[in-house]
């Protein structure tokens, strides 16, 4: 990772204030302040997050397909007309 200088960073400042304005960097920096500590919240915390979906019985049985026989069907022909 590159060091960062004082003068490096006075200019990746200088360019920040150019692209959002001085009146929205608090709302930026405190943007990046709770994204910082929910991450770390997040990195200390033990919880592990269960992401295999429950299956419900009902979920498991699988609908049985028809097999009723046609016996009585008619045949009917379209023929179109010109």
């Amino acid at each position: 990772m590159p060091n960062l200088g004082f003068g490096e960073l006075v200019i990746v400042f200088l360019i920040v204030m150019l692209i959002f304005g001085a009146g929205r960097l608090p709302q930026i920096g405190e943007g990046i302040g709770k994204a910082i500590r929910n991450l770390k919240r997040g990195l200390n915390t033990d919880d592990d997050i269960d992401v295999t979906p429950e299956v419900t019985p009902a979920d498991k049985q699988v609908p049985k397909a028809s097999a009723s026989r046609v016996e009585d069907a008619e045949v009917v022909d379209k023929v179109e007309s010109k």
